[in-house]
């Protein structure tokens, strides 16, 4: 698969099959993150793999009830205060793992970092014909010092991508892009 084809047909994948990805499918996941551009050649970046299916269970349940928790009224739309609140909703749609991107410093640029790392492993992981999703619902419950706890990360490591990686049940609908505004400066403009 050539980059733009990865590029223009990867989706977030929100329904995944029970079949395991192999550890060493996730090291060359990891390998392909790491090949990501960081600002000042920082590299500041450390991972944390999930493939323990009552683990994943226990941070899903853990992390949707802390967003419901923790997030002020009426800044939920509908849509998602209801789906938070189903407690049959898994927030990791089945995926059989996560792998969590970390970032290892307060660098002015941990999270942009972290994000860079997170766009390879995804265009790596749709090439080799798996799924992703960025799960936002789980950032912050990752981010606090419970969730920390719950995996054993340092309190000096902050997490940042939190990616479901897996086999897709079906294929993703192609969601329309709008065309690129463009506002062009010099050079004849």
């Amino acid at each position: 698969m050539d980059i733009k084809d990865a590029i223009y047909h990867r989706r977030a994948e929100r329904a995944y099959t029970s079949e395991a990805v192999d550890e060493s499918v996730l090291r060359e996941l990891i390998d392909a993150a790491v090949q990501a551009p960081s600002a000042m050649n920082a590299q500041s970046w450390t991972f944390c793999i999930v493939r323990d299916p009552t683990m994943l269970a226990d941070i899903a349940t853990r992390a949707r009830e802390h967003m419901l928790a923790n997030t002020p009224a009426g800044l939920l739309s509908h849509h998602v205060d209801t789906v938070l609140h189903d407690a049959n909703f898994d927030i990791f749609y089945g995926a059989p793992a996560l792998v969590l991107i970390c970032s290892t410093t307060d660098h002015p640029w941990a999270v942009e970092n972290c994000a860079l790392a997170a766009e390879n492993l995804m265009l790596a992981a749709h090439a080799a014909g798996l799924g992703t999703c960025w799960i936002g619902f789980a950032q912050a419950w990752l981010r606090s010092a419970e969730g920390k706890a719950f995996l054993n990360i340092p309190s000096e490591i902050r997490p940042v991508a939190p990616i479901i990686v897996g086999h897709p049940a079906g294929t993703a609908s192609v969601v329309p892009r709008k065309p690129a505004e463009i506002r062009w400066f010099g050079a004849d403009r």
